[in-house]
């Protein structure tokens, strides 16, 4: 009857491969979030993780560590990380008793990076899938390092790993391409930035694919799976880049959006002053600019208003 009181949690379930950022992200999007005015809390899910760089509320290292499953288990770090997750979704208890006193905090799950885990592993996904019983409503949001847009076959890859990710993990999803001030040290992107972060026409990629005399052997694979990425016409991108707080801003708008947040009053204001010293003038939403716009009358009245005057 306690946890049926318990009010409606948000959060984010920040998963990828290995190397993509997560951790960074949870460190930079818990910073943005506080500063809003938000009380968040850092959930680190993954038993790989050490010398952690923010302030983490709760750690399943102290449920579980790797390196004492490895050594108890002979078992090799992928074996061992499968072995942690299974641990903690048949002791969920322990994981829900961490997060009930944390209600009214908004949630940032540092998850690890093994990427069978989002792909077709089970234990995840059943994890992320009670806590939606316990009225926790996440975003999964999935970086990919941006690098591998450099590479139209590694893009592909990409696709395929992200599009199986979404089907799998069965969470409202955000997909972001990660270390985009970096990008310009990985090599010159065949195509401008929105081919890739909004997934347009593949058949250019088989083209460029059909240029190497590797890749020119298996075309027709190639197409089969440029087909079946383009028929579920559920993958696309956001670029982000850490540093920067309006792509950070960008990120998070998609993110409340997709989970169901409700900005307050104070938050809006807290992000506009924000804004505004990073640009160095007054900043305002062209969204609240849009409904300003949509429901006053020329008179400066709202259309409710003047329609009582008539």
């Amino acid at each position: 009857m306690a946890g049926a009181a318990l009010a409606t949690a948000f959060g984010q379930a920040v998963i990828g491969p290995p190397g993509s950022g997560k951790t960074t992200y949870c460190l930079g999007m818990s910073e943005f979030l506080r500063a809003l005015g938000r009380r968040v809390a850092v959930v680190n899910l993954d038993p790989a993780n050490e010398g952690l760089p923010y302030e983490c509320a709760v750690d399943v290292g102290e449920l579980v560590g790797l390196d004492d499953v490895m050594d108890a288990l002979r078992l090799g770090p992928n074996g061992g990380l499968l072995y942690c997750m299974e641990y903690l979704e048949a002791n969920l208890d322990w994981l829900r008793a961490k997060l009930d006193p944390l209600r009214g905090h908004y949630f940032l799950f540092d998850c690890p990076g093994q990427v069978e885990l989002c792909t077709h592993h089970g234990a995840l996904r059943s994890i992320f899938s009670q806590m939606a019983q316990w009225d926790l409503r996440l975003t999964a949001v999935h970086l990919v390092d941006s690098h591998y847009c450099t590479d139209p076959a590694k893009f592909i890859s990409v696709l395929c790993t992200s599009l199986a990710t979404m089907l799998h993990v069965e969470l409202p999803h955000v997909n972001l391409l990660s270390k985009m001030d970096l990008i310009e040290h990985y090599g010159k992107l065949a195509f401008n930035l929105d081919y890739y972060t909004e997934v347009l026409d593949l058949s250019y990629l088989l083209d460029h694919l059909a240029s190497d005399p590797f890749f020119s052997n298996y075309r027709q694979l190639n197409e089969k799976l440029v087909q079946l990425i383009e028929d579920y016409s559920l993958v696309s991108f956001i670029p982000l880049n850490i540093q920067d707080k309006d792509s950070i801003q960008r990120v998070l708008q998609a993110v409340d959006k997709a989970n169901g947040y409700c900005f307050g009053v104070q938050e809006q204001q807290s992000l506009e002053a924000m804004m505004s010293a990073a640009m160095g003038a007054d900043f305002h939403f062209s969204s609240t600019l849009g409904i300003q716009e949509k429901y006053l009358a020329p008179s400066g009245q709202s259309v409710e208003q003047e329609a009582m005057q008539l």
